[in-house]
């Protein structure tokens, strides 16, 4: 994979952005259904995963751009759940990926139990009883991988859900975070390890940390560009040393934060181990929410706050993307807790080596 295939992979999607606008989700608008037609008409929601599957092929970092380009365009569609956890999810599970024309979401929280149907080894049939929460684009997804527990250890069950009813929760910016009820529902399903479920997990909290990143450099650029545009007292913001000081410190903080998402891509693009890079990205990225949106919107003043400015779009995703598929200070006891498993001896090498 090389940068100008990435490029334009990004420069595609930016392209088909310009057509639609971020808007306000509503209970009645819970998605940008037509920007999600056209992605999948481009072939741009089956990225990533393989042709055989169905998918439109291409490699990790192209599934990666896809989703950073949307996250910095505030897309309203469910492409960083199908693209980057459930359908890399099921596929390693050995289920069949359904259509990726048909928006995919995953649901890792809540209480749902299964019972095999069989002898539980391998991809077989599964019954499913109780409620999945927090269930990104709830309502949206046609279809869904539920992690539960089962007797015999997790296990990850592809379920249809068109038509079940889901509640009409949201997050701050308006994307459905619903619950789901499954009562004695059969479902396709694979038996994991408890070290494959952290996995899944850690696949989840990239996909939010890659997000993050892309919409944090957005607003930087946007903060930048305001700051150099914006007169006062004669003078440009951006001339201003106080100023110059908040945009360095955003700076700092997205460039940290974008180096942790591309280490953590790469250790799964060399298939190591995903838990702790994930974990010290979800958490850097968490934190770097605070600093960039806080000095965004100080610079842009109270036309940042408004419903007509682009801003507003980003930070509330931000500030909803920072609390989902684990906090801060969840993925910061993974994080001490794994540099710490080896003993005090290996604490700093491992603080100092390169990922």
């Amino acid at each position: 994979m090389t940068s100008s295939d990435v490029d334009l992979v990004v420069e595609t999607v930016r392209d088909i952005l310009t057509k639609f606008e971020p808007f306000v989700l509503t209970a009645e608008r819970p998605w940008d259904a037509g920007l999600w037609s056209a992605l999948a008409e481009a072939g741009l929601t089956g990225v990533g995963l393989p042709e055989e599957a169905g998918g439109s092929g291409g490699e990790l970092a192209d599934a990666v751009a896809v989703v950073g380009a949307l996250a910095a365009g505030a897309a309203a569609v469910p492409v960083a759940e199908q693209l980057l956890v459930a359908g890399p999810a099921v596929l390693a599970a050995g289920l069949d990926l359904p259509s990726p024309d048909e928006p995919l979401s995953i649901a890792v929280d809540g209480a749902v139990t299964a019972e095999p149907r069989d002898d539980g080894d391998g991809p077989g049939s599964w019954t499913l009883t109780g409620t999945a929460t927090d269930v990104a684009w709830a309502g949206v997804a046609r279809h869904l991988a539920v992690l539960a527990t089962s007797p015999v250890g997790p296990v990850l069950a592809l379920v249809d859900v068109t038509g079940r009813e889901t509640t009409h929760a949201a997050n701050l910016a308006g994307e459905p975070r619903g619950s789901l009820v499954l009562q004695e529902v059969t479902a396709a399903g694979a038996l994991l390890t408890d070290a494959q479920a952290q996995q899944l997990r850690a696949r989840y909290a990239l996909a939010r940390a890659v997000q993050l990143s892309a919409a944090l450099q957005q607003v930087l650029a946007w903060t930048v560009q305001y700051a150099g545009e914006r007169q006062q007292f004669g003078r440009p913001l951006g001339r201003f040393q106080a100023i110059q000081m908040e945009l360095a410190e955003m700076a700092g903080e997205v460039t940290a934060v974008a180096a942790l998402v591309d280490a953590a891509v790469q250790a799964v693009e060399r298939g190591e181990s995903l838990v702790l890079a994930a974990a010290a990205a979800k958490v850097r990225a968490g934190a770097a929410v605070e600093v960039v949106a806080r000095l965004a919107h100080q610079v842009h003043g109270a036309i940042g706050f408004t419903q007509e400015h682009r801003l507003h779009h980003l930070t509330r995703r931000c500030w909803s993307w920072r609390d989902e598929a684990g906090t801060e200070t969840a993925w910061a006891r993974v994080l001490g807790a794994g540099l710490l498993a080896d003993g005090p001896d290996a604490l700093w090498p491992a603080l100092t080596r390169a990922v």
